[in-house]
């Protein structure tokens, strides 16, 4: 793989991968506030400044390796602090506080999409702006996807967390006190293709659906 190629990829990805992990971010902080946590407000990571959540090797050096290496990106920010006990009603706004991050990249992959029908419709066959576009589509699904693995600390497993009876919520959540290994061996697992199935399947469903969405546009403007 030459340089330029390297520097065109990372030219293509890096709006959509600083804005993934940016809004994804900003999101929980805004979820957690609307149910009465203040705290990411407070130390003013409530925040669309890329620059107050990028984390240089979750945001930067992780999406290039994973894209060159099993061609999925993702990435991760900074978290944003969440202070679960003063939500008004922890343990079920847990899970809404944990959702709101990959639903924005859900929201955030379909407008992509959209970027991309408007592309073809006007005729711009511009080849950055149109790889741009969908480069946006996958990061956020792929975003979207690897965060919902039901596993603490990734949103799925606050989900999980949140949902469960009580007693098995406590037990649950005990697995992130090992986030860092948790976090550590599914990086590893993807590495070495063994995820490749689940999360390729995943991230192609999550297109497909953005593709079903966007359909009535595709119609509307042929």
């Amino acid at each position: 793989m030459n340089i330029d190629h390297i520097i065109q990829t990372i030219a293509v990805y890096v709006i959509p991968v600083l804005f993934a992990v940016t809004l994804h971010e900003a999101a929980h902080g805004y979820v957690a506030r609307y149910f009465g946590d203040p705290t990411a407000s407070n130390e003013g990571r409530l925040s669309l400044n890329p620059a107050k959540h990028i984390d240089p090797f979750g945001s930067i050096l992780l999406p290039l390796l994973l894209f060159f290496t099993i061609h999925i990106p993702f990435g991760y920010a900074k978290p944003v602090p969440v202070d679960f006990s003063r939500l008004r009603n922890p343990r079920k706004q847990m899970a809404w506080v944990a959702a709101a991050g990959p639903a924005a990249n859900f929201a955030m992959g379909l407008m992509w999409m959209v970027f991309f029908v408007v592309l073809n419709a006007a005729q711009i066959n511009e080849p950055f702006f149109l790889q741009m576009a969908g480069a946006g589509v996958t990061v956020n699904a792929a975003m979207m996807v690897f965060n919902l693995i039901p596993l603490p600390p990734l949103d799925g497993g606050r989900i999980v967390t949140g949902i469960l009876p009580l007693a098995l919520a406590r037990k649950y959540a005990r697995i992130e006190l090992y986030g860092m290994y948790v976090f550590a061996a599914i990086v590893a697992l993807m590495y070495f293709h063994v995820l490749d199935g689940v999360l390729t399947g995943g991230i192609e469903l999550v297109i497909t659906i953005f593709s079903r969405i966007v359909s009535p546009l595709i119609s509307l403007l042929s």
